[in-house]
């Protein structure tokens, strides 16, 4: 039986989260003695348990090991989880060029999250030398498999014609689709085409999903762009992102909460 699932990043999805819900720490065990056997896909799972520290003690340079045996062994998920270890330095230092290397390897097989987290380094110049061109094709790829994130960011580049014509119509069914995919940026960009069309209730529902899945660094972002909302209804949502980055983040957070709620809004007439 093969547990790795193509829409998550991590390898931790919905098979193995009902293998772990009974007895995490002998469903741990179970896949530490596949891993040994040498079965690619439990060691490729032994290193998101140890990762994350699901049923065994957390291990992130453990991890790094059994993600580095699974890909050498040809599990393409690995690889790319290899790259998500280097970039961030889970488990050991930070290595752009490392990190590039593996998720190429990955976007090469054919995984989304290969050619997602490539396009991203692209983008950027990190680890590797910037292309905004070739980055675009890889979101582009991604998006036509189904990646939710991808698909929010080829809408980001015809929006605003980044290197390719500009389309508006397909940025918006782009975006929409990325919302109904889940991805919380997503659901903040269809939100955005929803209230310039007018259609305030649809945005707000959009919003209030982004709100709830959003992470951090989204809603802060998030948060100062919905203080200048034309819209009075949408602006209100300001006060509901600061106040959930104020539960998720710092003492930072909780003033510039403390300083919406007594300052008046900026955009009342």
């Amino acid at each position: 039986m093969t547990y790795a699932l193509r829409r998550t990043e991590t390898l931790n999805g919905e098979q193995l989260r009902s293998m772990l819900a009974d007895n995490p720490s002998r469903a741990a065990q179970a896949i530490l003695s596949a891993a040994k056997a040498r079965l690619v896909d439990a060691q490729a799972l032994l290193g998101q348990l140890l990762l994350d520290g699901t049923g065994i003690q957390k291990d992130p340079a453990l991890a790094v090991v059994w993600f580095q045996i699974a890909a050498r062994n040809g599990h393409v998920m690995a690889h790319n989880m290899l790259g998500r270890c280097y970039e961030q330095g889970w488990g050991g230092e930070l290595d752009l060029a490392r990190a590039a290397v593996h998720y190429q390897t990955a976007a090469e097989a054919g995984l989304d999250w290969g050619l997602y987290n490539i396009a991203n380094l692209l983008a950027t110049g990190r680890g590797v030398a910037q292309d905004q061109t070739q980055a675009l094709e890889c979101y582009r790829k991604a998006a036509h498999m189904g990646h939710a994130k991808s698909m929010n960011l080829l809408g980001r580049y015809l929006e605003e014609g980044r290197y390719c014509a500009v389309d508006i119509p397909a940025a918006h069914e782009w975006y929409r689709r990325s919302a109904e995919a889940g991805d919380f940026r997503g659901q903040f960009s269809y939100a955005a085409v929803l209230a310039e069309q007018h259609l305030i209730p649809d945005a707000l529902t959009w919003l209030d999903r982004a709100l709830m899945s959003g992470n951090l660094n989204f809603l802060r972002v998030s948060r100062t762009h919905l203080l200048y909302a034309k819209h009075p209804e949408i602006r209100a949502k300001a006060s509901c992102y600061h106040r959930r980055a104020a539960e998720l983040g710092s003492e930072s957070d909780r003033v510039a909460q403390a300083l919406i709620e007594t300052v008046p809004d900026v955009n009342a007439s």
